[in-house]
């Protein structure tokens, strides 16, 4: 019998766009977005339960430099409005997950 993944649904194309804009331009809803992630997508026009949506999984420890967010937004997008699939969103793109090995 095959186990059905559990995902979440994406984010409306429009909430992610504003989301990104606000996380690469606005310090204020950037430290916002830090302290309480469901109340910034509130503020970025998230309709649903924000709250069920980030649930207990959403800890944010940094957040990337604006520069790195307008940069990074049409890979961020994508995957803000795909569905969250047990993969996180990483907003932190100017964080190396991993080293190199020599």
């Amino acid at each position: 019998m095959a186990t059905k993944k559990a995902t979440t649904p994406g984010l409306d194309p429009k909430v992610a766009d504003k989301l990104l804009d606000k996380l690469g331009t606005d310090n204020d809803f950037r430290r916002l977005f830090k302290k309480d992630p469901a109340a910034a997508l509130v503020k970025a026009g998230h309709s649903k339960d924000a709250a069920a949506l980030v649930g207990g999984c959403c800890q944010i420890d940094g957040i990337a430099p604006k520069a790195q967010i307008q940069k990074s937004r049409d890979e961020l997008k994508t995957m803000l409005t795909a569905g969250l699939s047990m993969t996180p969103v990483r907003l932190d793109t100017g964080t190396p997950t991993s080293r190199s090995r020599k």
